[in-house]
């Protein structure tokens, strides 16, 4: 708890602005090319933000209000179960980074 507290604040400030910007550029390469592989990845990227709202949200708010020093195994559980949504998060990244690579390359 008291590494993931801090991690995930400054993961999320480094995270968000990316995805933003990941969105905004594949929009454009889609507007220039009308190559609809950029504009698959960028929504496949910006999904990112309403997964996180809607499925990791809750639990990160159960995680933040808990205190570093009375963590256990509940705490456990939680971040264990943080890390697989997170997964899903990355899944998200990583197929849009391929399919941004795929039209890069087409």
């Amino acid at each position: 708890m008291k590494e993931w507290k801090p991690s995930y604040k400054r993961g999320f400030a480094m995270q968000a602005p990316l995805a933003l910007f990941g969105c905004l550029f594949g929009v454009l390469a889609w507007r220039q090319t009308r190559d609809w592989p950029w504009l698959l990845g960028a929504v496949l990227i910006v999904a990112n933000w309403p997964y996180t709202l809607l499925a990791i949200m809750p639990t990160n708010d159960v995680l933040m209000a808990q205190d570093p020093m009375a963590a256990g195994p509940r705490s456990r559980a939680l971040i264990q179960k943080w890390g697989r949504l997170h997964a899903g998060r990355s899944a998200l990244g990583f197929s849009a980074t391929l399919i941004f690579l795929w039209a890069a390359l087409r």
